[in-house]
């Protein structure tokens, strides 16, 4: 075959099942998973007015370099869009405008852009579902969130995942530390890389977010940001530790753990799996951003949330030989050699009562139907020839087995297959 002219865009690709049918697991039980907390689903357009975004921080390479941005159509007065590349601040514009009672409990599932270099479990479009509670400042809506990532990640099979949790603090405690960070990194400046020295001219933080071996040592020595938390801040932390101890949900001190993000504030927290061969092992965090449903034109509102990237869970999943138990085969084949119809009837009756059936097409010969039977992975085919069609009846032929068949009246195969596949 020649190669088609037209290929899925850098950055993306084509998800066809069995994957797929991972995806959709991993969606269903992380909804199901977070409705037995009461959270409710939101669903977000997939781009924003850019300054939705620009509120997650002008500093950060989501914001300066990542974003899929465009004007639309309106010749009058453009408007300046932009393909989500993450979804907190999404969900807080829409706190903003309709103003829901709180706590406001919500969960999401959906893509996300960024133009970034494409790797393994990192795409340009990818899918990611998450969490967020609005309104409230409690420890507890901390304990709530981290313990449920974690059970999820638990709950789908996942053993080999670590938690790692920090603190940045309040405004008042961030400031101080940044200052003082940004005067030691300057200070050493000669001894970090180039993207390093760049990146500590407009946000010193995420100097330490660096995975790049020149900068280990100087982010090794840095100060903490636990030493610089005001009185409020450290307790605020000590509740959240204490929580997840009460919780049996292990987690370890990170202390130049901060995130991609400018929005953070107080409790940061990431899961990694050590199981992924990559710098790049994070399959999913997030943290408290206490303002910024202010800076999207709300009230003064608390939140915290975080979001799992559903591709590179899959590699973890992938790495530690998690098996997902799927029921995604089909059951019955129908093939019929009297013109159609009956494989038309059938399938259709067949489907009706949830029993997963195919069927060929194009008037094939038996042995064409019975090799696509097999090809189909279904348990058993259901064969109507002319003999069977005059008896009223079919040819049930056990597929997976020894090749066993029997006779059953037609009007009675949809009862003895549910049955059957009951049993099994």
């Amino acid at each position: 075959m020649g190669k088609s002219h037209f290929q899925s865009p850098r950055g993306t690709r084509d998800i066809v099942s069995p994957e797929s049918d991972y995806i959709k697991f991993l969606v269903d039980t992380f909804a199901e998973h977070l409705s037995t907390a009461a959270y409710g689903q939101i669903v977000s357009p997939i781009f924003e007015d850019v300054g939705v975004f620009q509120r997650i921080g002008e500093n950060t390479e989501i914001v300066s370099k990542e974003m899929f941005d465009f004007y639309d159509k309106d010749v009058k007065d453009p408007q300046h869009l932009a393909l989500r590349p993450e979804l907190t601040a999404s969900i807080c514009r829409a706190f903003a405008q309709h103003r829901p009672i709180t706590p406001w409990k919500v969960w999401y599932s959906g893509p996300q852009f960024r133009y970034e270099k494409p790797q393994a479990g990192r795409y340009r479009q990818f899918l990611q579902v998450g969490a967020e509670v609005l309104g409230t400042s409690d420890p507890g809506a901390d304990i709530e969130i981290i313990s449920l990532a974690w059970a999820f990640f638990q709950r789908i099979g996942l053993r080999n995942t670590q938690l790692l949790i920090n603190s940045l603090g309040d405004p008042e405690s961030r400031n101080r530390y940044n200052d003082e960070l940004a005067k030691y990194l300057d200070d050493r400046k000669q001894e970090l890389s180039e993207q390093s020295i760049v990146t500590l001219k407009t946000n010193p933080l995420r100097v330490l977010d660096s995975k790049r071996e020149k900068d280990q040592e100087v982010i090794d020595e840095a100060p903490v940001m636990e030493s610089f938390l005001n009185e409020e801040s450290a307790q605020h932390f000590k509740e959240v530790k204490d929580g997840l101890e009460v919780l049996g949900v292990p987690f370890k001190i990170s202390p130049r753990l901060v995130r991609g993000l400018d929005y953070y504030t107080r409790t940061t927290f990431e899961f990694i799996s050590p199981s992924l061969d990559t710098a790049q092992n994070a399959i999913g965090g997030g943290g408290r951003y206490d303002g910024l449903v202010e800076a999207l034109g709300g009230p003064e509102t608390e939140g915290i949330g975080f979001a799992v990237g559903i591709d590179r869970t899959l590699l973890a999943c992938e790495a530690e030989k998690v098996v997902f138990d799927l029921d995604i085969g089909t059951d019955v084949f129908v093939v019929d050699t009297t013109g159609g119809r009956e494989a038309l009837l059938l399938s259709h009756e067949l489907r009706q009562l949830a029993i997963k059936t195919d069927r060929s097409f194009g008037g094939r010969s038996m042995k064409g139907q019975m090799k696509a039977a097999d090809r189909s992975g279904a348990r058993y085919a259901i064969i109507i020839g002319t003999d069977e069609l005059e008896e009223n009846q079919v040819t049930l032929r056990d597929l997976r087995g020894e090749g066993q068949q029997t006779l059953v009246p037609r009007d009675m195969i949809g009862k003895n297959l549910l049955t059957i596949l009951q049993e099994k």
